[in-house]
């Protein structure tokens, strides 16, 4: 995919969506979800869509909520449910419909306590913990969560997603229990569907607000060593990007005494202050260089800055010495730093996913700790982050979490706050930026190139490519060299990767659909230099087309 021509550079005035256009789109528009682009579909993080599209409308949440409500019942799940919301235009309107929902339905609604205002806004990972800490004492009434963000997508998206008494993204029978039941329900004009007028909803004694931000910052000195960052005099830049944890970051400065700068305090659902992504749409992705492209600027400003997405649940780490980290190389620096400066035991598995870079690989091997290799998505690192099997569970992507400083259970769900303040940690305790501890890594281990290329794919060449398996590729050789496995079940846990993984002794590609968008995606890494790196790209290319055009698509 090419890259636009103003990618980078700040977003024009046509850049910018209409507001109240989509708003009326999300209380007017019919879904006919006897179209599948207009269904309810859990991806690898919950239902997202368009108001203009017919893919995240008023019914859609009314549905979905009922189907959580019902699946609330069967699971005799007794407990508050944590509601959060992001900062996106249609998180509003879906927030106000889930209350109505959940509220008629006789569940206990437990809400940021500014939320009923135009603030109020909670982070992912913050849900994760209220949920987690409060079932790590309730022996019955567990609590579980609903975040309605469709994290960093563009500003027209929409999204929600259904955390259970984990506290992590909700696994593959759950969200098919729950995507079946929702298009049961607005097939049948939503006739079984209990609903409260909002006001009433609001006056009803089963809602009730909490300080969530008080709450989770009191907490983050069990998971970072706040005073080693506050007495190295630590200076770090922020960019929420526009995002849930703006509120956050200064109540962080001030319980820990440390030197923050937020340089960048706009909240606006437009994000017409973004700059525009590599296709030149407004998308607030902290790990592209042209949606940081801002806090890029002002890297010599602070000794580390760091952004998130709209839900905090991705991180983007600057460094003066490097710029805009790769995920897959501070994902390898966080692992090494963690397993050689917290206690915690050596049994406990380093999780990473299938497209993540095998410098990881690399850096397990040589502190002889266990790993496991997953398919793409978050839910696979829940159980093992949940019993503290897992020390470790991070993404491609730039989605990461870990167990807290003793050794228990943080999150289940991805925190870009605790990566974001780990690399302040990592400059506090070791004297280097997360950058320059990577290269020193590479030194030992190799450095990798790594890259991932994305193209327009039909819904059929979709399917497709979630069920080739080794048979399906002729190939015998990669960019030189002889393919040793051709993977699509993870080796971690033999779960289905939705695509294939094709691997040689210098390098590897993988290739699977989007869940959100009409296109798939290659990832590739070599350990020989960029332009082995780009041969790899090619012949997966040409691997996928092949099969493509096998079955006349």
């Amino acid at each position: 995919m090419s890259i636009h021509p103003f990618a980078g550079k700040p977003a024009r005035p046509e850049d910018s969506i209409n507001i109240a256009q989509l708003v009326s789109d999300y209380f007017l528009q019919t879904p006919d979800v006897t179209l599948p682009a207009e269904q309810v579909s859990f991806g690898t993080s919950g239902h997202r869509g368009s108001a203009s599209k017919r893919s995240f409308n008023e019914q859609h949440i009314i549905a979905i909520c009922q189907a959580i409500a019902e699946y609330r019942q069967q699971k005799n799940i007794t407990g508050p449910l944590f509601l959060g919301k992001d900062t996106h235009a249609l998180s509003e309107p879906a927030f106000a419909n889930a209350i109505s929902v959940l509220i008629a339905n006789g569940v206990n609604v437990i809400i940021q306590s500014d939320a009923l205002s135009a603030k109020g806004f909670t982070p992912t990972p913050v849900i994760s913990r209220l949920i987690i800490s409060h079932n790590k004492t309730a022996t019955a009434h567990k609590a579980d969560g609903i975040v309605i963000t469709p994290s960093h997508n563009p500003p027209s998206d929409g999204g929600i997603k259904y955390n259970p008494p984990h506290g992590g993204p909700a696994e593959d029978d759950i969200t098919k229990n729950i995507e079946q039941r929702a298009n049961e329900l607005i097939t049948a004009h939503l006739i079984d569907v209990r609903q409260l007028p909002y006001q009433a909803a609001l006056q009803s004694p089963l809602l009730t607000q909490k300080d969530f931000i008080s709450f989770y910052v009191e907490q983050l000195e069990q998971v970072i060593d706040m005073a080693a960052i506050a007495q190295a005099g630590v200076t770090i830049g922020v960019d929420p990007l526009g995002g849930s944890g703006i509120d956050y970051w200064p109540v962080i400065a001030k319980k820990y005494q440390l030197n923050i700068t937020v340089v960048n305090e706009v909240v606006d659902s437009s994000f017409a202050f973004m700059p525009l992504d590599k296709d030149g749409k407004i998308r607030m992705d902290c790990s592209s260089k042209y949606a940081m492209a801002g806090l890029i600027a002002m890297k010599d400003d602070f000794d580390i800055s760091v952004g998130n997405d709209p839900d905090f649940d991705r991180h983007g780490i600057v460094t003066p010495s490097g710029g805009l980290m790769n995920p897959n190389h501070y994902l390898a620096v966080a692992i090494h730093y963690l397993m050689t400066h917290r206690n915690w035991p050596k049994h406990c598995k380093i999780g990473k996913t299938l497209v993540s870079s095998s410098l990881i690989d690399r850096v397990a091997k040589q502190l002889s700790l266990p790993l496991s290799e997953v398919p793409v998505g978050f839910k696979w690192f829940v159980d093992g982050l949940a019993d503290a099997s897992y020390a470790f569970g991070g993404e491609e992507s730039a989605g990461a979490s870990f167990l807290a400083r003793d050794g228990s259970t943080w999150t289940t769900d991805k925190d870009g706050f605790i990566l974001a303040l780990l690399a302040a940690e990592i400059i506090a305790v070791t004297g280097k930026d997360p950058y320059q501890y990577y290269l020193e890594l590479t030194k030992t281990l190799g450095q990798p190139c790594y890259g991932r290329v994305e193209a327009v794919a039909s819904l059929a060449q979709k399917k497709l490519l979630t069920a080739l398996s080794d048979e399906n590729v002729k190939a015998e050789t990669l960019a030189g060299d002889n393919i040793i496995q051709v993977l699509s079940h993870a080796p971690g846990n033999n779960a289905a990767i939705g695509g294939i993984k094709v691997v040689t002794d210098n390098g590897w590609f993988a290739a699977r659909p989007s869940g959100t968008e009409d296109i798939y995606k290659i990832y590739a890494e070599s350990f020989i230099d960029e332009n082995h790196l780009q041969t790899i790209i090619k012949e997966a290319q040409a691997i996928v087309s092949t099969s493509f055009k096998a079955a006349g698509l």
